[in-house]
């Protein structure tokens, strides 16, 4: 079974609830797949990307139907199961909870607990995708994404690595896009960027429980971190 079939199944169980707020959405999720820690992993971060992505919409002022298009297009939901993720979108943008909460309780349930945890930083990615699905990252959606960075102890300079990774390579200075100091010789530079792509590679991403249906994360990171590297050794062998 898929990812999207497993969370139709939760969305079922949850649907009856006499709230389907926040508490509902964690407790459903510890319960619904107690005994299995792995799959209660992925879906649990499949749904922080559902809900979270819907919050960020509310807190953005504009709440259509474009942001769930945006997500199905992003992370390739079947259309059998478009009706279950739209449900689970809708139980968070009409839940008077804040984002904060929602933030709060998936960094709970979907971190490590340590600073820079990398399935965090994954479903912030993630966001960053939605968030700019439309061409432009908009003031509250990047207000939005730095609360939602600094609730899931993700340190400003390794934020602002993840913010350029984002930005058009034109813009964004592809040191800051590896996390590197400008000054550091290219050996080193080399060597790092050659950690990077390991750790962000599709199936390290998957190991530590990472949705196959939501490679796209994956294949963008790289993509990112390989168009600063180019730039760099391109730079390099000119000097």
């Amino acid at each position: 079974m898929s990812i999207w079939d497993r969370i139709g199944d939760f969305v079922i169980r949850i649907s009856s609830s006499a709230r389907a707020g926040v508490a509902d959405l964690v407790e459903g999720l510890r319960t619904v797949f107690e005994g299995d820690a792995e799959l209660r992993r992925r879906v649990a971060f499949s749904v922080a990307m559902i809900a979270l992505s819907a919050k960020m919409a509310k807190a953005d002022g504009v709440v259509t139907q474009d942001e769930i298009r945006a997500f199905r297009e992003i992370f390739s939901v079947p259309p059998e199961e478009a009706r279950n993720v739209a449900r689970l979108y809708d139980i968070a943008k009409q839940d008077v909870a804040g984002f904060e909460i929602y933030a709060e309780r998936m960094a709970k349930l979907c971190g490590s607990g340590h600073k820079n945890c990398a399935m965090l930083e994954d479903i912030l990615d993630g966001l960053f995708h939605i968030a700019k699905a439309d061409g432009l990252l908009h003031e509250r959606e990047c207000e939005f994404l730095k609360r939602v960075s600094e609730i899931f102890r993700i340190e400003e300079e390794h934020y602002q690595t993840i913010l350029a990774r984002h930005l058009d390579l034109g813009y964004a200075d592809p040191y800051r896009v590896l996390g590197i100091a400008r000054d550091r010789p290219f050996a080193e530079v080399r060597a790092h960027y050659r950690r990077l792509v390991a750790n962000s590679h599709p199936d390290r991403m998957i190991a530590r429980g990472l949705p196959e249906e939501f490679i796209r994360i994956a294949t963008t990171r790289l993509a990112a971190i390989n168009a600063a590297y180019a730039s760099i050794e391109k730079a390099a062998r000119v000097a």
